[in-house]
């Protein structure tokens, strides 16, 4: 209703002249999941509280440091092996390091313990306590859900587990894609009944598998120094210490190393069984005299810097839609902050992986001479659909559904009429414009790369109106990569055509 004017004088009114605007959101924030050494801002708890941050510092501030990850040392003759001691491994903090290395930005933490209970399901799932997975329902921003401590699990937790991703992002949200690690995937393949790749397809299950990539195998990386250890992550010192008195022994009895001197080292090595040693000086000292030691820090060292790929491929997610886009797919792009994959796979090896016949696929890391460690894969879990063979095409699409919904909500409860009508489309297609010309939808025209269509008669009926429904319909020509690159050779004659 216009208003009224009982005074005589001059009255100004705006009026706008231009539409809404859709605004893109957020493609590559991830929520990782996992157990932290704290959970604490000042004295507020943030255990099961989803917490964003942007570096490694504001993590370390929040969350704390790396886990006490201890071994269990055992001799066999002038052999030794390390094994990990059991609720001592975890896998978030050393995740988060990749992360960022490779290129992350802002995400989120839901830390669901601490470091003395071990891994388990249901409370990363959270279904019963509110938290894991489920306190991402309450969240607007994050765009991806990663979980590398899942494959600290028996293999059948961590498929319920990897489940219970998927299902959060193509059923209870589907605003969010899950990247996945393949339980043991530090392993070979065999081919047989104990292949961890087909253990692992078996595992995801058969539903909203677009919502989802796997990849294969671990990676060797370098977040984790020699420095960072010390015969404390030894959990039975009696067993490290013979085993360097052994040492001694023979360096003696060879003549390699004088009995006084024998006697003093041997000294040093009785203060690892002391609690209140000075550990950083005891160990400094055996690094200086004692071979082995050095030996045991380094297999430590190399077994806890074996890790899932999914905090990597998080921060390569990260990095390519910063740097391009979202429709550019995550592939073929190099790995940061590791020595290279678990396993080295041919071509050969790989077609198995991207082109199975139940569509699985699973994403290879391979190394490439002069290149280094590549993604060279970018495919979902759906490998045989047609519309969702790609992760791009899946979080493209995720991009435009969101960003356009969001858009959509001052329009409720407007007059369904044909003034709001073009307003709509209006607005739409001046945001699908926008991101056909930066190459996220293909078509050598505007029409060719989208459509937009909201009326009566052509997207509602009488009734609709009536009804309080208003309707539009949004087409699309997401670009695809150029997975395979055909190049066909021929001989010509001299001077032919």
């Amino acid at each position: 209703m216009a208003k009224q004017y009982a005074t005589p004088g001059v009255y100004i009114e705006e009026k706008n002249a231009f539409s809404n605007s859709v605004v893109s959101v957020a493609t590559a924030v991830p929520a990782f999941i996992g157990y932290t050494a704290t959970a604490a801002a000042g004295k507020k708890d943030l255990t099961n509280v989803p917490m964003r941050i942007t570096s490694m510092v504001e993590y370390l501030s929040f969350f704390g440091g790396a886990p006490k990850t201890t071994f269990t040392i055992e001799a066999d003759g002038d052999n030794y092996s390390l094994s990990a001691d059991a609720g001592t491994s975890y896998n978030l903090f050393r995740s988060m390091q990749l992360f960022f290395a490779n290129g992350g930005g802002a995400c989120y933490i839901v830390s669901v313990g601490d470091y003395s209970g071990g891994v388990k399901g249901a409370e990363l799932v959270g279904a019963e306590t509110g938290g894991g997975i489920t306190s991402l329902l309450k969240e607007q921003e994050p765009t991806l859900v990663v979980i590398p401590d899942a494959v600290l699990l028996e293999a059948g937790d961590c498929g319920s587990v990897q489940q219970a991703m998927i299902k959060h992002c193509g059923a209870d949200t589907r605003s969010r894609f899950a990247i996945l690690d393949v339980h043991d995937g530090h392993k070979a393949r065999t081919g047989l009944d104990d292949d961890v790749v087909t253990a692992a397809r078996t595992a995801y299950g058969g539903n909203f598998l677009d919502f989802g990539a796997s990849y294969y195998p671990w990676l060797n990386a370098t977040v984790v120094s020699a420095d960072d250890l010390d015969y404390t992550n030894v959990s039975n010192a009696d067993g490290l210490a013979d085993i360097l008195n052994n040492e001694v022994d023979e360096n003696v009895s060879s003549g390699y190393v004088k009995a006084e001197k024998g006697d003093m080292i041997k000294e040093e090595v009785a203060k690892i069984t002391d609690e209140d040693a000075d550990v950083d000086t005891v160990s400094n000292l055996l690094k200086a005299v004692s071979p082995i030691y050095n030996e045991v820090l380094g297999q430590m060292k190399e077994a806890l810097n074996v890790l899932p790929p999914s905090g990597a491929i998080a921060g390569i997610y990260a990095l390519v839609d910063g740097s391009v886009g979202v429709f550019k797919a995550p592939a073929n792009v190099s790995v940061s902050a590791i020595t290279g994959p678990t396993v080295n796979i041919t071509a050969d090896e790989q077609e198995n992986l991207n082109l199975p016949l139940s569509g699985k696929a699973v994403n290879a890391i391979r190394p490439f001479v002069g290149k280094g460690t590549l993604v060279w894969g970018a495919r979902t879990l759906d490998g045989n659909s047609g519309d969702w063979r790609y992760i791009n095409v899946r979080r493209t699409m995720i991009m435009l559904e969101q960003s356009i919904k969001f858009a959509c909500e001052p329009y409720v409860f407007r007059p369904n009429d044909t003034n709001t009508w073009l307003g709509v489309r209006t607005m739409i297609s001046n945001f699908l414009r926008n991101q056909w010309q930066a190459g996220a939808l293909v078509g050598g025209s505007e029409a060719e790369a989208y459509s937009v269509d909201c009326g009566l008669g052509t997207t509602m009926t009488p009734q609709d109106i009536l009804d309080g429904y208003m309707k539009v319909t949004v087409k699309v020509a997401i670009s695809r990569p150029a997975e395979f690159i055909v190049i066909t050779f021929q001989q010509k004659m001299p001077g032919g055509e």
